[in-house]
């Protein structure tokens, strides 16, 4: 099973013109809500203020506590009500800006991933060949996580420190310029390290996720394959592989976990041994008189703050480099053409098709053809059968049909019309699909059914039942419609997610008719069941009908035989079954049915 390189969220990208680019580019979800966002500004710049007279209130206090005289501060219990009250002050505005934050994150990030869902939901088939429906599903948890913890948490943070840096040192060098001075020459150490150290730690982390990407592939593999795994009794196995695939996992991320504690032990050593420093030099200042205590105390909790601050850049660009990378993967898909019709308009169709000279290959396998100038008509109301092998591209005239690709070549016309010039949404309402692989969603039989009629009325959803043979198991529920189908419908039998299935295609009356091999993985009675309800769902429609049970098709008015990507017979069960050597009483033969 090979492994495939998938982008993780939490990925970082550099933090340059592009990158911010694409993250400002996801910030307008949250221009809905600017004047709330202002006010969480304002309150973080009044919060971030306040708190720095923190640490020059604490050196006054020292002061007059040892006599010194102030023109402003004259007692110990003046200046501890001041501090109670910075503390408070401080306090309230915290919690607006705590509130308003989050208030500005939930509204805007639920509207992008309102915005995201859609988009995806809109997006053609051709998209989701290329893609992974765990990575998709990351895009619209992990990734916006990632952007609500930047917009609640890291853009705060990144506002609070380069306001206390702003204006903490302006201030320190107002007050306190010689001690200043001296405290800003261990700030260049602090900022090469950084750079040293966050090369390598960059470095690993990125492994560090390319590797966590495989051990995910590992279980996507598996649990999508789970009937595989358990029939060769292979499950020792894949926990093995996956196993080796977390210790490789391990080994790197404690390999960056040395570089990250050497790097944090150099800026804690760099950090506090810059304020003993600092300590020390002011020490000598207050012995030589130049320098009151309470002075050099402000000024040590001021460079704590101030040191602080700096020591916190760096988490906050890795958080940043991860919010411009999930950015990028988020706008990649908002930027991506989708299907969504501008304006839906109502199209009632008549059901003549035609393919003219159609070739086609899939995106993804571009170098195989696999529709070689088909051409067939099928006139209103007529049933035509599509036969041939595997991989003739019976599918891919239905995909086709129903618009989910685009021909290479070639024209598809429906009522005379190329079918690109419909407004899509109005043309895919006259068709309906009955698929071999019925999937239904986890809710009721209520609204499985009335999935292929929104707002449909109880007793149109009964009919429709009735008419598709399902009324009656349907009835023996003790909740009847109310009956809940499980995941996928796997609470119903294959026979009864089927007939559900063509209750849902007769609620929606299409013009044109689609089966794909409705009844190939039913036992005989059920097959005989879903049969009866599919001829009563075929009456006075246009249906293509897929099938390799050739027996199923004989009430059929035309079938075309598809080989190698083209028509290569086309007649009544009849003409076709008594043509020698030809590719349908060929197959008539093997499956003894003649």
């Amino acid at each position: 099973m090979a492994k495939k390189r998938q982008e993780t969220a939490g990925e970082k990208r550099p933090l340059n013109k592009e990158g911010l680019k694409n993250f400002f580019g996801v910030f307008r979800f949250v221009l809905p809500y600017k004047w709330t966002f202002a006010l969480g500004l304002l309150a973080l710049s009044l919060s971030s203020g306040v708190l720095l007279s923190f640490p020059y209130l604490s050196g006054k206090l020292l002061d007059v506590a040892q006599g010194k005289t102030d023109p402003y501060f004259t007692t110990i219990n003046q200046i501890a009500l001041l501090m109670i009250g910075v503390l408070l002050i401080q306090g309230v505005f915290s919690y607006l800006r705590v509130f308003t934050f989050t208030y500005v994150s939930e509204h805007g990030l639920a509207d992008l991933r309102l915005q995201l869902y859609s988009k995806i939901i809109w997006l053609p088939l051709s998209f989701y060949d290329q893609r992974r429906i765990g990575e998709l599903m990351s895009r619209i948890t992990s990734d916006v996580a990632i952007l609500y913890d930047t917009f609640t948490f890291t853009l705060a943070e990144l506002l609070r420190q380069v306001l206390v840096l702003s204006i903490g040192i302006p201030l320190l060098v107002i007050l306190y310029p010689h001690l200043t001075a001296f405290m800003l020459l261990t700030f260049p150490l602090l900022i090469v390290a950084a750079l040293f150290f966050g090369k390598f730690i960059r470095k690993l982390s990125r492994k560090t996720q390319d590797q966590l990407a495989d051990a995910n592939v590992v279980v996507e593999e598996t649990l999508q394959s789970a009937t595989v795994v358990k029939a060769f009794t292979n499950e020792a196995f894949e926990i093995e592989r996956y196993q080796k695939s977390l210790w490789q996992v391990i080994a790197t991320a404690i390999r960056t976990a040395r570089f990250r504690g050497v790097f944090i032990s150099f800026t804690i050593l760099a950090l506090f041994g810059g304020i003993t420093a600092v300590g020390w030099y002011g020490a000598t200042l207050v012995q030589a008189g130049e320098l009151q205590v309470g002075a050099l105390f402000s000024f040590i909790i001021y460079t704590a703050f101030i040191g602080g601050s700096i020591a916190g850049l760096g988490d906050i660009y890795s958080q940043l480099q991860k919010a411009i990378g999930s950015s990028e993967r988020i706008l990649e898909i908002l930027n991506t053409k989708d299907e969504k019709p501008e304006e839906p308009t109502p199209i009632k169709l008549t059901g003549s098709i035609e393919f003219s000279n159609v070739h086609f290959s899939y995106p993804t396998r571009a170098d195989v053809q696999v529709l070689k100038g088909i051409s067939f008509s099928v006139k209103p109301g007529q049933k035509v059968a599509l036969v041939g092998a595997s991989g003739a591209g019976k599918s891919t005239v239905i995909n086709l049909l129903l618009q989910f690709y685009q021909p290479t070549a070639g024209i598809i016309y429906v009522d005379g019309q190329s079918i690109n010039t419909y407004n899509l949404k109005g043309y895919r309402s006259n068709l309906g699909v009955v698929p071999q692989e019925v999937i239904l969603f986890g809710g009721t039989i209520r609204e499985n059914i009335a999935y292929g009629k929104p707002g449909a009325s109880e007793e149109e959803i009964k009919v429709a039942a009735q008419k598709a043979f399902a009324w009656e198991f349907i009835a023996g529920f003790p909740d009847g419609l109310d009956t809940r189908v499980g995941d996928r419908g796997v609470k119903l039998s294959g026979g009864q997610r089927q007939r559900v299935a063509i209750a849902r295609a007769i609620l929606r009356n299409p013009t044109i008719l689609i089966l794909d091999e409705a009844t190939s993985s039913l036992d005989a009675q059920s097959e005989k069941q879903v049969q009866a309800a599919l001829e009563n769902l075929m009456q006075d429609r246009t249906t293509l009908v897929i099938a390799h049970r050739l027996s199923t098709i004989r009430p059929v008015d035309t079938i075309l035989v598809i080989n190698d990507g083209a028509v290569a017979e086309c007649g009544s069960h009849e003409e076709l079954s008594n043509r020698p050597n030809g590719i349908y009483s060929n197959l008539l033969k093997l499956q003894e049915v003649k």
